[in-house]
């Protein structure tokens, strides 16, 4: 997986640039730091490029938002992953309405990193439309579960939809599997809440405003779905409830 993999590193803090560059070569990946979204711009204009970007948040007066809207508009579709100490909400929804595949908070540990990174490069290296057998038939032995159309491979955080990748966040991903794997039954808003930000975690007035979080988590998941199947109609809603994933009239299974 990580073999010839060349990773972009992107903040104005020398000391992550470096913990992080030396932690990647230890898993065999070749690193090249910048220090500022300018300076990665400049790097790409130059016709240099790589498999993934870590791309910082706060950087001067030129933010990683802001670089990677440039980036877009230049026409790099580089992957990217956000890299921030800002956790609110509203920063990750910007981040994934962007263009960003994730968004992971700084404090958590590098496996966790290691593995979202990893996570990323087996869905670009398997495009929309690739041969699903390669994904099926995983010599690991790794279950993949499939329910009526979709497949679930929990082993790298990846949904398939009519055989066609879904290009779910990790976060994302939690949510479709929880609710696809309990097909049928009802999930409360708290419960696919806690999933994303742990047991008790309260956001919003009088504690109520994760109601709003899920629906926005949910508006994204339906609306990647139903660009690879505009009839797609499997996440009903339980007003006042929460969500549920349709009941299959044939057993799905694991692969």
């Amino acid at each position: 997986m990580m073999e010839n993999v060349h990773i972009l590193i992107v903040d104005d803090d020398s000391i992550i640039r470096e913990t992080l560059s030396m932690n990647f070569e230890d898993q065999g990946v070749s690193v090249h730091g910048l220090s500022s979204g300018e300076a990665l711009l400049e790097h790409l204009k130059g016709g240099e490029t790589g498999d993934l970007i870590l791309l910082d948040w706060k950087m001067g007066q030129f933010s990683g938002l802001d670089t990677l809207r440039e980036m877009r508009r230049a026409g790099h579709e580089i992957p990217v992953i956000f890299l921030t100490s800002l956790t609110d909400q509203i920063y990750e929804e910007a981040a994934l309405a962007t263009g960003a595949l994730d968004f992971i908070d700084k404090s958590r540990s590098f496996s966790i990193l290691l593995h979202r990174v990893r996570t990323v490069l087996a869905g670009r290296r398997n495009p929309i439309g690739a041969d699903m057998s390669a994904v099926v038939d995983d010599d690991a032995g790794t279950a993949k579960v499939r329910i009526g159309h979709l497949l679930l491979d929990p082993e790298v955080g990846r949904a398939y939809w009519q055989d066609q990748l879904v290009p779910l966040t990790l976060t994302e991903f939690q949510i479709v599997h929880a609710l696809a794997t309990e097909a049928g039954r009802d999930t409360r808003y708290r419960d696919i809440y806690d999933l994303v930000h742990g047991d008790g975690f309260h956001a919003g007035a009088a504690g109520d405003g994760y109601r709003a979080n899920v629906r926005g988590f949910i508006k994204r998941i339906r609306r990647k779905f139903e660009e690879i199947d505009e009839t797609f109609s499997e996440i009903e809603n339980y007003p006042g409830f929460g969500y549920r994933w349709r009941a299959q009239d044939t057993g799905g299974g694991v692969s």
